[in-house]
């Protein structure tokens, strides 16, 4: 029953902003995800903790400050998501705009496929979506929503654009296969990793867990990584959709070197975008919740 609710709710809320004008859809869109971060404190304190450790040196108001843009970046993005049916090839430039997609093309031509690194920023849905719509579809890695009727439907939003998703017990072999057809795979990087699949390196100066499954892929199949972000123009009043210049990558006979190596500089590229517009980046995620052998846990209400 519960997940049913869930379902309808999400179901009604993406038909009512994807038929309403852009601009009260947007509005409505803040409202719910204003609410949302009300009455889920965890998620809040979680955020707050973030922003503390990644800039000490930031007061409280200017913390609550980015908290509270966040949360309208976060509404936006739930009203462009809803309108996804409505987006074509040729309106899509009314929303967001291509910025150096020569990098990509650049890459493309390499003939070895291509890994975008990237994460939740932004308009960080919108991105794969616009992209398939401006050139051609890519595949992309996704975790399942724990409702499987919602995920379903979300699935379906993502993919309109002609996008394909790679599901993470499947990722590996499925991402090999694609890559070595020359195609594209999206991967959200920024999310906290188990202790089994991770390197702990450095993410704004503490050890975070992070993936090493991108740098291992990465350095096997010289794949260019090329790193992706959208964000908010205030000026034009559009989302851009930046492609930066391929990473270069040095492959040596040391293999864990070099995962913990590119591993580093992915984290690096991450941190570099969140501090830029650290209003545009998804704070409430426990990035540093897997801690090294013999840590204790580094969120207060996880410590014993």
């Amino acid at each position: 029953m519960r997940e049913r609710l869930e379902y309808v709710s999400v179901w009604i809320l993406l038909k009512l902003l994807g038929l309403l004008p852009r601009g009260i859809s947007r509005r409505i869109g803040v409202f719910v995800a204003r609410c949302l971060f009300k009455v889920r404190p965890k998620l809040r304190d979680a955020a707050d903790f973030n922003l503390r450790l990644a800039f000490p040196e930031l007061p409280a108001p200017a913390r609550r400050q980015i908290l509270q843009r966040m949360v309208r970046h976060l509404g936006w993005m739930v009203a462009e998501f809803a309108r996804f049916p409505r987006y074509t090839r040729k309106n899509i430039g009314e929303t967001i705009i291509l910025d150096g997609f020569d990098n990509f093309a650049a890459a493309e031509r390499r003939g070895k496929g291509v890994l975008f690194l990237t994460g939740h920023m932004g308009a960080w849905e919108l991105k794969p979506f616009a992209h398939a719509l401006y050139g051609a579809p890519l595949h992309f890695l996704v975790r399942p929503i724990d409702n499987p009727r919602v995920d379903e439907m979300v699935n379906h939003y993502r993919c309109l654009s002609g996008n394909l998703p790679i599901r993470k017990n499947e990722s590996a072999r499925a991402v090999l296969r694609v890559l070595r057809q020359g195609g594209v795979v999206g991967v959200l990087a920024d999310q906290n990793a188990v202790a089994s699949e991770a390197v702990f390196v450095d993410f704004f100066g503490v050890p975070a867990a992070t993936t090493s499954g991108i740098a291992r892929i990465a350095r096997r199949t010289e794949a260019a990584v090329v790193p992706v972000y959208s964000y908010w123009d205030s000026q034009i009043r559009k989302y851009r959709l930046r492609y930066e210049p391929a990473l270069d990558l040095t492959v040596t006979d040391d293999e864990e070197s070099d995962i913990r190596s590119y591993s580093e500089r992915f984290n690096h590229v991450i941190e570099d975008y969140v501090r830029r517009f650290p209003d545009q980046w998804l704070w409430v995620h426990r990035r540093w919740k897997t801690r090294p052998p013999h840590e204790t846990a580094i969120y207060p209400d996880e410590q014993v």
